[in-house]
């Protein structure tokens, strides 16, 4: 057998012209029910009906309001602090003190990122700071804080502080390393030397990483909060809502305590929901850095 013939026959060119599309329509619309459920906030709202209903029936099983009151009992509870006025004001009180001690621990984060970026000595110091303090739970150093700032705000905003200094200072700094040589070169081409070159080059290069820092450090901040008012509330009688939910445990009112918990929740959503998507959508998603 020839080497000729093992070879495939070779198919003559050919070309079809389709017919057009005239009267087929481009795009097929979905059914309205796919559409209203492609809805995100139909979605997590069928999820928290579902958590309700579930709560609901697991409250009028276990028949204790002391233990665990209904979901209808906590939202009444939830409506009369609201209505009453209670909650707002611990609300209030809480989301005071975390906005010093959160605009504290970024400035600090900044000044620390800036340094290590800056020089080696810089770098050594966040290294060696962060590995000492980033493991130290926040909650653990309020004995000391009470000690050295005694029973006022400047024990809790000083374990706010540290809750989000160093998280952020971490987020902070890898999105920094992260950042292209080519933009590098681009700044000190452009002669941009210190702050300038940290404020135009590299924290726009880097807002995915911070927003993600800011993000973590949020959510230290607010978690060691409310557990430190828990502590500042018993030595000194009042506080947020910590010590909202502290001082109705303690006169059984659960069903109160339900309904500050309830409360931390939701501002932990809409902090979340409102404060950073609107943030991440003027800036990273805007620009096309993330998706």
């Amino acid at each position: 057998m020839s080497f000729a013939r093992a070879l495939p026959p070779i198919r003559p060119e050919a070309e079809h012209t389709l017919p057009e599309l005239v009267d087929t329509p481009i795009e097929r619309p979905l059914p309205w029910p796919q559409r209203v459920w492609q809805q995100a906030w139909l979605r997590k709202a069928v999820i928290l009906l579902a958590l309700a209903l579930l709560w609901e029936l697991i409250a009028r099983w276990q028949d204790n309001d002391l233990l665990l009151p209904t979901f209808a009992q906590t939202a009444l509870a939830f409506v009369d602090g609201i209505a009453g006025g209670e909650l707002l004001l611990r609300a209030r009180a809480s989301l005071v003190l975390l906005l010093q001690g959160y605009l504290l621990g970024i400035l600090a984060a900044f000044v620390l990122t800036t340094l290590a970026v800056s020089t080696q000595i810089g770098r050594d110091l966040l290294a060696t700071l962060t590995s000492m303090f980033n493991p130290l739970p926040a909650i653990a150093l309020l004995p000391l804080a009470l000690l050295w700032f005694g029973l006022g705000q400047g024990s809790l905003v000083f374990v706010l502080v540290h809750s989000v200094l160093w998280p952020l200072a971490l987020a902070t700094f890898a999105g920094f390393q992260a950042v292209p040589e080519t933009l590098r070169m681009a700044g000190r081409n452009y002669g941009l030397r210190g702050i300038r070159y940290v404020l135009l080059i590299l924290v726009p290069s880097a807002l995915p990483a911070i927003i993600s820092g800011l993000k973590i450090g949020w959510a230290f901040a607010w978690r060691t909060l409310i557990a430190a008012e828990l502590v500042f509330g018993v030595s000194s009688g009042k506080g947020g809502l910590g010590w909202y939910i502290f001082q109705n445990r303690n006169e059984l009112y659960t069903d109160k305590v339900f309904a500050g918990l309830v409360m931390v929740i939701l501002i932990g959503l809409l902090v979340e929901t409102v404060v950073f998507q609107t943030l991440e959508k003027l800036t990273v998603r805007r620009w096309g850095t993330v998706r």
